[in-house]
């Protein structure tokens, strides 16, 4: 299978998505920092360029941020290559690979939010090149984790307040606030 590679630009200006023909992962991980990708061999890798500093995996791509004295037209076809040949050779992403169905737990309330984060917030927060992880429900207010390229973004706090907090309190009428806990 000859892989493909192609960039999208993410609403995070510190971050490009590098999209492939293949499915890279089941679900997602984050390595926002050097030491996070010691059990990652693709990560790792990736954290050798000196203009890396944080690489996301979800489905078929991987977010890369990149250090603020870097620019995409310097580095953006050396990562593309990159990319390309480590999905060619198959570099794992994670060392174990026991990857499951989403399981979600607590009350029926909480079940109900977390299968719409699943369903429908998941899918477009991947589109941009990152994630989301519910994290809690107290008293009306939903608590969640941006990762990847929503990590750190400006249009961050209007895509959680606009989109997700809208959509959830429309859906759930117990749910009041949509706060983003910080990394």
């Amino acid at each position: 299978m000859t892989i493909n590679v192609y960039t999208e630009q993410t609403p995070n200006p510190a971050t490009m998505k590098f999209m492939v023909n293949k499915l890279l992962i089941n679900g997602s991980e984050d390595f926002a920092t050097k030491e996070s990708a010691e059990h990652s061999p693709f990560a790792k890798e990736l954290f050798k360029f000196n203009f890396v500093s944080g690489v996301f995996f979800a489905s078929n791509f991987v977010t890369i941020t990149k250090t603020d004295d870097a620019e995409w037209a310097d580095i953006e076809a050396i990562l593309k290559e990159f990319v390309k040949g480590a999905v060619e050779s198959e570099l794992k992403i994670k060392e174990a690979t026991a990857e499951e169905a989403p399981t979600f737990e607590g009350s029926e309330t909480e079940i109900k939010i977390q299968q719409i984060l699943h369903d429908y917030v998941r899918p477009a927060v991947e589109q941009d090149g990152g994630a989301i992880t519910y994290k809690s429900f107290d008293e009306g207010v939903v608590t969640v984790e941006l990762r990847g390229s929503c990590s750190g973004c400006p249009s961050s706090t209007i895509t959680l307040k606009s989109g997700i907090q809208n959509l959830l309190q429309r859906m759930v009428p117990e749910v009041t606030e949509v706060v983003s806990e910080a990394l």
